[in-house]
């Protein structure tokens, strides 16, 4: 489906924040489907007649089963700012999750190595320091509980491939839906119960602070936690 004015989050002459679906890829890859920012580009040539195009940059991702806030650049001065935000940690980032099991402690602070397996595209956790692997952290906290599933938030320190994922799943909490990280089934749609829900950051050219907020996707079951 194409980008419309009804997925745009935010937007500016420097940057452009998406609601993105689960199920769509943010760059290409070996799939050969559309990505996301192709269809950004696309929006934005149409909206200012830009016939030869417009220049959009990746600023970070989300997996492809992850809905949410995803920002993108339209300037290489916003681009590169950004780019060193994020690198410096100067953007926070909160996740919704739901998950089947209640964790055992309400809210706490979780820190993992991450190794990625590139071919099989998995990550595999340690609870201690070992050759290769990059630490990874976040804090979560139980928002509450609907129909015997558990909704947490999710702030990440740091920014590792399916970190949120396998991290939650190494409590034995993995996400409804991910069953590449223990939930027992997947979902029909390709998506897992996981959110990116608020983006804030300090505006690369504005210098004024930006907070973005995304509505829960609307599938039957997502939306029921939309005013916890």
């Amino acid at each position: 489906m194409p980008i419309t004015e009804k997925d745009i989050l935010f937007e500016d002459n420097h940057l452009i924040a998406i609601n993105k679906r689960a199920g769509d890829i943010v760059q290409v890859d070996e799939t050969g489907d559309e990505p996301l920012d192709e269809q950004v580009k696309k929006y934005i040539a149409k909206k200012y007649n830009k016939p030869n195009g417009a220049f959009l940059g990746v600023v970070h991702r989300l997996d492809r089963p992850v809905s949410g806030v995803i920002l993108f650049a339209k300037t290489s001065k916003a681009l590169e700012r950004m780019n060193a935000a994020f690198k410096n940690r100067q953007v926070k980032k909160t996740y919704w999750a739901v998950v089947r099991n209640k964790p055992e402690k309400e809210a706490a602070t979780l820190i993992h190595w991450l190794i990625k397996n590139p071919q099989k595209n998995v990550v595999t956790y340690y609870k201690s320091e070992v050759a290769n692997s990059q630490r990874a952290e976040l804090s979560y906290r139980l928002i509450g509980n609907l129909d015997g599933y558990y909704l947490l938030e999710v702030d990440p320190i740091t920014g590792r491939s399916h970190q949120i994922r396998v991290q939650l799943s190494s409590m034995d909490c993995p996400i409804v839906g991910d069953n590449k990280y223990g939930y027992p089934r997947g979902s029909r749609k390709g998506s897992i119960c996981l959110h990116a829900r608020k983006l804030q950051f300090l505006h690369p050219v504005k210098k004024e602070p930006v907070n973005i907020f995304a509505k829960l996707p609307i599938d039957g079951f997502w939306e029921r936690f939309e005013n916890m």
